[in-house]
């Protein structure tokens, strides 16, 4: 945490084949080592992939699948007088973001398709359709905090 001043937010630059902002920072999350090209490589080919299979826009199919990931609540633990509650709370907007990606990032490479190519562009095509492993670990955040609403009374 700086102690002199807050750190401005850095501006990401647009993806170059479809100018997309959220696409350049889904490109980020997934490069692992710092390799960008081979990241974007594997994304621009899932991408074509679901344009393919879907005969739909691959953004437009891409954005319903984030859409469809993004938390809306979720559990933060709080410590009172010597017990840990866990508190639903409302995600921030970049916070939803960021998880949807996350999630999106981690159940495609669990998933056991040959190439990640193909395991990206068919958790996407999941998710956009409102099922996956992704969309089920959403459900799965909401149904924790629905279990945890009694203690939604420690929220600070």
């Amino acid at each position: 945490m700086a102690r002199r001043r807050r750190v401005s937010k850095r501006e990401l630059l647009p993806d170059p084949k479809y100018g997309s902002v959220v696409l350049a920072k889904f490109n980020n999350n997934m490069m692992v080592s710092g390799k960008k090209s081979t990241s974007e490589q594997i994304l621009y080919t899932a991408l074509q992939m679901i344009g393919e299979r879907t005969g739909q826009d691959e953004m437009s199919v891409f954005q319903k699948a984030l859409d469809n990931i993004k938390p809306v609540i979720e559990v933060r633990p709080r410590r009172v007088g010597g017990s840990t509650y866990q508190i639903p709370v409302e995600v921030p907007s970049n916070r939803r973001q960021a998880l949807a990606m996350r999630w999106l990032i981690q159940y495609s490479r669990e998933r056991s398709e040959r190439t990640m190519a193909e395991r990206l562009a068919a958790e996407i095509i999941a998710a956009s359709n409102g099922e996956g492993n992704s969309v089920r670990k959403r459900e799965d955040t909401h149904r924790m905090a629905e279990a945890n609403k009694a203690f939604s009374h420690y929220h600070w």
